[in-house]
């Protein structure tokens, strides 16, 4: 029968505390007692007992009176720990600061490695928890919820808008909503301040940050106010709201209660009231905010707050507090189906998203939960790298400080007061690192926010100081404390001090996969991985910049225009066109590829009902066509004569979505559209419509001259320089009451992937961290190689080996433990990357070049980094490596 064992934890434990000399003394007793209790309460009350008087050890190992044991041996455990513990401390500081001095070239490049890797991962997580952050700081969040529309057609088509009366209606009819807001955003208007003389002293054009809304949006909506009454401020018609830096950008000064602003050269406002400025992590970045009682004025519909038709606005609503979400997605059913007929009640689905959900939202936010658990997951893996890095360069110091630890086992220190001393040591090195991280955090942060101009980011390390950010940064610091301590502070600690003062500490031969090479493994296997997502990243946003979309996109200038004069919009056309570096001239109301784009219902062929999908409807002149190079497929283009709205092309998808095969089937066929009645007269290529994270669809090219708002002029390349000052000067001689903006389609079009571009700059800043810790940590590992097998080095060169076979050991090494992180690398880095390709209708092929590649540049790097400190040890005078012996 197996003879009763205590518990090994409790062994173990015991080790660790006791000093050597007293450690078989207290142990007999323990095991006596042990064996006693065993036979009076049987495994389970003894190994109870022999935990609990192990860890009242405890007490004795730091100088309490009362453990259970005799005086005497109290007395001789009391005596080897007679140092008062400041003492001590002040000793193990003093030696700490020593040997880091000693090995300042190490412990600069320690520090370096951790603090780059510290930075980088703070970086990632204060702009995670900026992005986090959106939306959250209203009192009301939790219980704020915007109310969007799906429209259910062949394919649902979500909205971010509701039926104009909604926001009334749950106001005044439904006691569990607190309150409710309807706001319109306005895309694009022309504000200015008159002058008094029937001009303007001021004029800008404004986008996104305008909107009419209703004083109930303060109540919903946290606004800290500067000036005016909060609840009768947006109470009449043709009255505005500014923020403090827009009255100072209208008026120059904060004091603008009572002033005036003109809204399109056509509506006067009188400003009521002065908030302060929206914080940056906010989607409803309002600075001018007009009564919605504006609306019925200025579209000349009086009744249009009544009317239940197609979803026009959005609206925000506060619950009461203990209201359940549940009860508002059921309201908003019952109030479908009462206020609409049973098929458009199947047609409109109201449904609710949380306010502090909403930036976070795929198709309402840019911010998609994933992605920022992703770039979670990389600032982990940057920090874990820093202590990789950081244990492999503290262990590599280890055959250096063998003696010293076989000296001061051998004057009695305990493994306990050695992990001390060395972790003592780490945490001055983190502390310095951590310093340095945080200056190198706040100098990289401006550039960080400049990246992200369009959200006004102002991410600092100022953030930190808040009870939420500072728990989890100190939790940050210590873990990296204890990762990066706690091993090589453990190694340094179990030498045998007999072997460690001849010089050889022990441990695992070198040859063996030991637990410092599995290190190197994670760096190579984190390095590559990062590799991998910047060669795939920068090839897709290549292949969406440069694949073809359907259409020309070069030398195309977009320029405003401002509707409502036909004579002034001929003489703009008529001007361009005899104007030299000017190739051709469109008018449309959109380019054939935008965000701004809505889905359009239409009937086909004179059914009664409508078809099952929608169409994107394209304005454009005859012009249109061959100004933006779209390829006729069948028929013939849009004729100039065309006034009365008559004629249509459509694309190849429309096509595919009727049933229809042949392009010439569908001509001289008619669709009805707006309630106007059109003949299909020609068909067209697919060109994108969206950016090219969408596939091809439905479209619609129709001639609406009521409706241009942009012209298309196409240049010679030789001659933008003069001809750009030209257009602005006639565009200006024009239309002085407006302002002039222009920008190029490509620009416009690589706007579109901002998102891409901001983490594609993004992971290859962090591959290159990556990269610069993972070469640190080689060189931790092979300073390590070079002294641990010096003498094995000069056994070889005396038996005739040569530098390349020397070199060969470390290459034969390092070879090897790329090849074991490459293959976790590239198989994680293909289900990565190939899932985040998934997004994009045109995307690339993850072909075998990718992971060529990849290990390619991690072997060059491995070569160039370890070749130095191979290359000595390969040069070193056997007799120098020998003569000790």
């Amino acid at each position: 029968m197996k003879p009763p064992c205590p518990p090994r934890w409790a062994d173990a434990l015991l080790r660790l505390l006791c000093t050597p000399h007293l450690l078989e003394e207290v142990q007999g007793d323990l095991y006596e007692r042990f064996q006693a209790d065993y036979l009076a309460f049987g495994q389970k009350e003894a190994s109870r007992r022999y935990s609990v008087n192990v860890i009242g050890f405890i007490r004795l190992r730091f100088g309490f009176e009362r453990a259970g044991w005799s005086n005497a041996l109290r007395t001789r455990t009391n005596s080897n720990h007679q140092t008062p513990y400041p003492a001590m401390f002040n000793n193990y500081f003093k030696i700490a600061l020593r040997n880091l001095w000693r090995n300042r070239t190490t412990s600069i490049v320690s520090i370096l490695g951790l603090s780059v890797g510290l930075a980088s991962g703070l970086v990632i997580f204060l702009l995670v928890g900026y992005l986090f952050s959106f939306n959250r700081y209203h009192t009301k969040s939790e219980r704020i919820y915007w109310v969007v529309t799906d429209i259910l057609n062949d394919k649902p088509q979500p909205t971010d808008v509701t039926p104009r009366p909604l926001g009334q209606v749950l106001r005044d009819e439904y006691p569990f909503v607190e309150s409710a807001v309807r706001l319109n955003n306005v895309f694009g208007a022309l504000v200015g301040v008159p002058d008094g003389k029937g001009g303007m002293s001021k004029k800008f054009e404004e986008s996104r940050n305008i909107c009419f809304t209703e004083p109930e949006y303060f109540n919903v909506f946290d606004s800290e106010w500067a000036a005016g009454d909060q609840q009768a401020a947006l109470s009449a018609p043709n009255t505005a709201v500014l923020s403090r830096a827009y009255a100072q950008k209208y008026f120059g000064t904060g004091q603008a209660i009572g002033k005036i602003l003109r809204l399109d050269n056509k509506t006067d406002l009188t400003i009521t009231g002065i908030i302060e400025n929206p914080p940056s992590n906010t989607q409803l970045r309002y600075d001018v905010l007009i009564s919605y009682s504006t609306l019925p004025g200025l579209w000349n519909d009086p009744g249009m707050m009544e009317t239940w038709g197609e979803p026009i606005t959005m609206c925000w609503v506060a619950l009461k507090e203990g209201s359940d979400v549940a009860r508002l997605d059921q309201t908003l059913a019952e109030i479908t189906r009462k206020h609409y007929n049973a098929k458009d009640a199947g047609t409109y689905k109201m449904r609710t998203i949380p306010l502090h959900e909403m930036f976070h939202m795929p198709g309402y936010g840019p911010a998609p939960r994933p992605i920022l658990y992703a770039l979670i997951v990389v600032g982990v893996f940057l920090v874990i790298a820093a202590c990789v890095n950081f244990i492999n360069l503290s262990t590599a110091q280890a055959i250096r400080r063998s003696k010293e630890v076989g000296v001061r086992k051998t004057m009695g220190s305990s493994r306990a007061q050695l992990i001390g001393q060395f972790m003592l040591e780490t945490a001055i090195l983190c502390g310095a690192a951590l310093v340095m991280a945080l200056l190198l955090a706040q100098l990289n942060l401006p550039m960080l926010n400049g990246a992200l101009w369009m959200l006004r980011a102002d991410i600092s390390v100022l953030d930190l100081l808040n009870t939420h950010a500072l728990w989890w940064f100190g939790c940050l610091v210590m873990l990296v404390i204890l990762l990066a301590g706690l091993y090589p502070s453990a190694v340094l600690a179990r030498f045998n001090p007999v072997a460690a003062l001849k010089g050889k500490p022990g441990g695992r031969r070198d040859g063996k996969f030991s637990v410092r090479k599995s290190l190197v493994v994670v760096q190579f296997f984190i390095t590559q991985l990062f590799i991998i997502g910047v060669i795939v990243m920068s090839a897709q946003v290549k292949h969406l910049k440069t694949a073809d979309p359907g259409f020309d996109r070069e030398a195309i200038l977009m320029v405003g225009l401002p509707g409502g004069n036909a004579a002034k919009t001929d003489a703009w056309i008529n001007q361009l066109g005899t104007m030299p570096g000017v190739q051709a001239v469109a008018l449309g109301g959109e380019p054939p590829m935008t965000q701004m784009d809505t889905d359009e219902p239409f009937t086909f062929d004179h059914r009664t009902e409508k078809e099952r999908f929608q169409v994107r409807v394209r304005i454009g002149d005859d012009h249109y066509v061959p100004v933006f190079g779209l390829k006729l497929l069948a028929g013939r283009n849009l004729e100039s004569r065309d006034t009365s709205r008559r004629e249509a092309l459509v694309n190849q998808a429309m096509l595919k979505q009727l049933g229809i095969g042949n392009p010439a089937d569908i001509l001289n066929k008619d669709i009805r559209l707006w309630d106007h009645e059109r003949t299909v007269v020609g068909v067209i290529r697919d060109f994108n419509l969206d950016p090219l994270s969408n596939s091809a669809q439905p479209a619609v090219v129709v001639n609406e001259p009521t409706a241009y708002a942009m012209t298309a002029i196409k240049l010679q390349t030789g001659t933008m320089n003069t001809t750009l000052p030209r257009i602005e000067k006639v565009w200006n001689e024009l239309f002085p009451e407006n302002v002039y903006h222009s920008g190029f389609l490509e620009d416009k079009i690589n706007d579109f992937y901002s998102t891409e571009q901001i983490l594609l700059g993004l992971i290859r800043v962090f591959s290159a961290i990556a990269i610069l810790i993972g070469c640190l940590g080689l060189y931790g590992l092979v300073t390590f190689m070079a002294e641990s097998r010096s003498k094995e080095i000069g056994v070889r060169k005396v038996l005739g080996a040569t530098e390349n076979q020397v070199l060969w050991i470390f290459g034969k090494d390092f070879g090897r433990l790329l090849v074991t992180g490459f293959v976790p690398a590239a198989a994680l880095g293909w289900f990565m990357m190939s899932s985040w390709l998934q997004r994009y209708a045109y995307r690339i092929d993850i072909g075998w070049w990718i992971f060529a590649l990849t290990i390619g540049i991690t072997a060059l790097i491995t070569i160039l980094t370890i070749s130095i400190q191979s290359m000595r040890a390969a040069r070193t005078n056997p007799v120098v490596s020998l003569r000790s012996e």
